[in-house]
């Protein structure tokens, strides 16, 4: 326990940290569903393209953005040869 012990204290020294991860388990719950249903991704490719985009539409979501838009800015800003930000908002 020593080991985790700034770990587990972590949200006394951050306010704004929320003490569990309950947060984090509700995000991933209705994937969790959807893998189940549907039998999940057969090629580790295809498991890595779903995590990424589930990823991408929490955090858009998270942040009060359209996630079509985001992907549609990143392909536009990246057609031009730019760099744009990895997180989105």
């Amino acid at each position: 326990m020593e080991i985790y012990w700034d770990a587990v204290v972590a949200f006394v020294k951050n306010p704004g940290l929320p003490p569990t991860n309950n947060d984090a388990q509700r995000a991933l719950r209705h994937a969790v569903i959807s893998r189940r249903i549907s039998f999940g991704a057969r090629a580790t490719e295809g498991s890595r393209a779903y995590t990424a985009l589930l990823s991408l539409i929490e955090t858009c979501g998270l942040r009060n953005q359209d996630p079509w838009q985001y992907i549609a800015q990143t392909i536009a800003i990246g057609r031009k040869g730019l760099a744009s930000s990895i997180i989105p908002g």
